[in-house]
């Protein structure tokens, strides 16, 4: 009986350390996760008129698709940087954003070239590697040029100027993991279930990611310049299946990140049976640690002291994972040493047979 007894309250203790961590990730109410939607360009900004077609108009009615099937789920709370055809500058897209408590940002554009490029990419901020990434970050930077006074409202950035761009990388850096779980599903959805092309999951410096203080995504949906994707995306249909994919990779996430989070921990109060392990059948639970561009070495002193680190090249980056089991009691005690560690913003993630699934999948299966 006594022992028993101990056990329960280590228990206990475990679940109210859990709960207040989880509060502390978020403190707005477990019914309202937050997502703001932004739609590229707008009013006196047309942005990429390739094949004749406007990218303002094609962003905006993505992006009131998304909000629309997002509202009909319920649980989400959707706020528009623009939902008419207006010029938002892009530090008060972000303010929005910002003075929402968002859990989300998600910025919608179609792309442009010079040639027959095809293809979706979604950028997170961080410094470009490429000439081509930071192309494509010049032209959805230049808008504040339209913009007055933009030399004090951005403190003097240039966005043709690469030096301009130096320390952007770390204006993220505490919401970068969860920015690279929603890109990155977002262009799973875009290439396994739409068959577009996948340019990748990206890094680069957009103004309007570094001035929103959560999680923020830019997808580009694809090339107006291109002669067959101009029109798939001015298309209703095209629009349309654009949409749906965005609204399956935000409900993946929210799952992920924030709504499975109290439902995990009753699932792990239901029964004092199930304390001391919770073993799923083909699962793998680890931690993602971090992500970025740089290779690191997986010795403890890149990381806190912590051991046993795997590092996996994913759609161009850097992924570091920590804890690997199928035990979701044993994930959830090193998911609470990582963050006590130094890895506040860490999150477990879930494979099947090597590939990637949401945690909420997981821990449906047997």
């Amino acid at each position: 009986m006594r022992t028993n007894l101990l056990k329960l309250f280590v228990f206990f203790f475990i679940f109210l350390a859990s709960f207040q961590s989880l509060l502390a990730f978020n403190d707005k109410p477990r019914d309202r996760f937050v997502v703001v939607l932004d739609a590229g360009h707008g009013g006196k900004d047309p942005g990429n008129m390739g094949n004749g077609f406007k990218e303002k108009e094609i962003a905006l009615s993505i992006i009131l698709k998304i909000g629309k099937a997002l509202e009909r789920k319920g649980g989400i709370e959707v706020i528009y940087t623009r939902d008419s055809d207006v010029f938002i500058p892009l530090d008060q897209r972000a303010k929005i954003a910002n003075e929402a408590n968002a859990d989300l940002f998600v910025s919608v554009h179609c792309n442009s070239h010079n040639s027959q490029a095809y293809g979706t990419e979604t950028f997170v901020l961080g410094l470009h590697k490429t000439q081509e990434n930071f192309e494509v970050a010049k032209k959805e930077n230049s808008v504040i040029f339209l913009e007055e006074d933009y030399e004090v409202t951005y403190d003097g950035f240039n966005p043709n100027s690469p030096e301009s761009y130096i320390g952007m990388a770390l204006m993220q850096e505490e919401y970068l993991n969860q920015s690279i779980l929603l890109a990155d599903f977002v262009q799973k959805n875009f290439t396994n279930d739409l068959k577009r092309k996948n340019r990748g999951v990206k890094q680069a410096g957009f103004v309007v990611l570094k001035m929103a203080v959560m999680p923020s995504v830019l997808i580009e949906t694809g090339f107006l310049t291109n002669d067959h994707e101009g029109p798939y995306l001015n298309s209703t249909s095209g629009q349309n299946k654009m949409a749906a994919a965005v609204v399956e990779a935000i409900d993946k996430y929210a799952n992920s990140i924030n709504l499975s989070s109290l439902e995990d921990i009753g699932q792990v109060s239901a029964s004092s049976a199930d304390i001391q392990s919770q073993v799923y059948k083909d699962i793998t639970f680890k931690i993602q640690l971090a992500a970025g561009s740089k290779r690191l070495e997986t010795k403890s002193y890149n990381f806190k002291g912590l051991q046993n680190v795997e590092r996996s090249r994913e759609d161009g980056l850097y992924k570091y994972y920590y804890g690997a089991t199928s035990d979701y009691a044993k994930i959830t005690k090193l998911h609470s040493e990582a963050k006590q560690t130094g890895y506040p913003s860490s999150y477990i993630v879930a494979f099947k047979d090597g590939s990637k699934i949401t945690v909420n999948e997981a821990l449906k299966t047997e």
